[in-house]
């Protein structure tokens, strides 16, 4: 492991100068996944932020929704009354990740900045990954991808993003607070795909902190659902996930509906397409299938991954009817 500097900062500002210190300066919360990598010799960091002493653990009312601060850990945020009745979906994505010893560590604004858990990225033994070492190649390619994306990949990397939370914030239309200098940034444009820079996961800037996670007023959010598959019930990552929240008139007809794909792309993925072709129709049968199908018309199999494509559109069927059945 490479020699780094540690410091504990006590204020917001403190930190975002820190972080302005030099290069390779990375913040730490629960480092449920940063002190993997930097064991795994992926990470190099020179130098570590503790945030833990800052006042980023509430979870409170805001705006009408709800805002949870990015230190709050995923096992308090899972469990909070008000999660758990607003915005159910929520609560299940997270409680679906990872162990409760991990849940209990991991913090909210951490488990946004998952990286990517394909198997050539974590091993340096790999020499070919444009994610750590741009311009390599992409071993996934004709590698072993079982586990790799479907959805909006590109010749430099076809890597997933790992997250079961950011599904689920996806889905709820989520906004990410963030400091140095203050800004907002909604989830759908909080992660990027690979396209020809695959090393940059997100849309944040150098030494830009964190500080919340804003849900909106979502009325009818408490029928919503949480899918995942995956190769074993505990401790694994999604193959598919799907979170969905529906607004339904009495007659049963869908007014609105928000469908997130985990598992399938490097960001969390926004089923624009089924959403539009489910708004205004009761959901039987033919019009699920033809809106799942619609959605993954452009997905790309690989060699061990095409499975993929049929069991998405199982999952966003299955999504629906079960969001019709909660609330």
């Amino acid at each position: 492991m490479t020699p780094f500097t540690y410091s504990c900062p006590k204020t917001i500002e403190e930190a975002i100068v820190a972080a302005e210190s030099g290069p390779d300066v990375r913040f730490i919360g629960g480092g449920t996944n940063l002190i993997d990598l930097m064991k795994m010799g992926v990470e190099h960091p020179r130098r570590i932020i503790d945030l833990n002493k800052l006042p980023l653990k509430m979870i409170e009312e805001h705006n009408g929704g709800l805002r949870i601060g990015a230190l709050v850990s995923n096992t308090d945020a899972a469990n909070h009354p008000l999660v758990r009745s607003r915005y159910p979906v929520l609560s299940q994505a997270i409680l679906a990740g990872a162990t409760q010893q991990l849940r209990n560590k991991a913090t909210m604004g951490g488990n946004l900045l998952q990286r990517t858990r394909c198997y050539y990225f974590y091993d340096p033994s790999f020499e070919e990954c444009n994610k750590r070492r741009p311009g390599s190649g992409c071993a996934a390619i004709k590698g072993y991808n079982r586990i790799h994306a479907i959805l909006g990949a590109s010749d430099q990397c076809i890597a997933v993003q790992p997250s079961d939370m950011c599904v689920a914030l996806l889905a709820l239309d989520a906004v990410v607070q963030v400091d140095g200098p203050p800004r907002s940034i909604p989830m759908r444009d909080f992660h990027r795909l690979p396209g020809s820079t695959p090393q940059i996961d997100t849309n944040l800037q150098p030494g830009q902190l964190i500080t919340a996670i804003d849900l909106p007023p979502i009325p009818y959010g408490r029928r919503s659902v949480y899918i995942k598959v995956r190769d074993r019930n505990s401790f694994a990552f999604a193959l598919v996930s799907v979170a969905t929240v529906l607004d339904t008139r009495p007659d049963g007809v869908i007014r609105k509906a928000h469908i997130a794909l985990g598992g399938v792309a490097m960001k969390p993925w926004r089923a624009t397409k089924a959403e539009q072709l489910l708004a205004g129709k009761k959901p039987d049968e033919n019009t699920l299938r033809a809106a799942a199908g619609a959605e993954l018309q452009p997905a790309k199999g690989y060699r061990d991954n095409a499975f993929k494509i049929e069991l998405a559109k199982r999952c966003i069927i299955r999504s629906v009817q079960s969001a019709l059945r909660a609330g």
